[in-house]
């Protein structure tokens, strides 16, 4: 990674993307992935769209998350998960804190969660090592009117990102982490789509 980890804000939201585009990442079983790789979408079932899916769009959050795919059998295929940036933008202005802040109230936060259908969430970043980092990465759980829109509309591209998992796993455990680094998506600061 270009910048000095020391450098980047404690929240700060890191991805993969381009003019249209935003990568988020999410991990699921073998049944759920393969129904959404044959598909461009997913599909329920065996996806639950009553569910509250949430989205990351930090890889090594997501190597933390589900163990590199070798946590358990409902996380062990890694898929990116290409959306579009209206989308991932909606989800930010129509989100809510999973957790009270200071700057408002609780019954005020209380009030807001129940009508958002986006919660957004701050975790501790990770390194090669999945050891927590100073800075957070941000996770967005999509429910209610989100996910359908999520499922039916954003997702531009579904790719099965577990080999590549697998790889920097295994470079890790064998000590060599330049070449790790080097497999690793490179993440930079997002920038809003300009106003229309």
């Amino acid at each position: 990674m270009n910048t000095l980890l020391s450098e980047i804000p404690l929240r700060q939201i890191r991805a993969v993307y381009d003019a249209t585009t935003i990568r988020v990442y999410q991990a699921y079983s073998d049944t759920i992935a393969d129904t959404a790789l044959a598909n461009g979408r997913f599909v329920s079932p065996p996806f639950k769209m009553e569910r509250m899916t949430w989205i990351k769009p930090s890889f090594l959050w997501m190597m933390y998350r589900a163990g590199w795919g070798f946590k358990d059998a409902g996380q062990k295929r890694i898929l990116a998960i290409d959306i579009s940036r209206e989308g991932f933008e909606w989800a930010l202005a129509n989100g809510c804190l999973s957790h009270a802040d200071e700057s408002i109230s609780k019954e005020e936060w209380q009030k807001l969660k129940s009508e958002s259908p986006v919660r957004i969430q701050w975790d501790p970043e990770r390194d090669l090592y999945l050891r927590p980092q100073e800075h957070r990465a941000i996770q967005i759980g999509l429910s209610k009117e989100a996910v359908e829109l999520y499922v039916n509309q954003w997702i531009k591209q579904i790719t099965d990102i577990t080999p590549l998992a697998h790889s920097i796993y295994k470079l890790v455990q064998e000590g060599d982490l330049d070449k790790a680094r080097c497999q690793i998506p490179q993440e930079k600061e997002y920038q809003p789509l300009a106003p229309s």
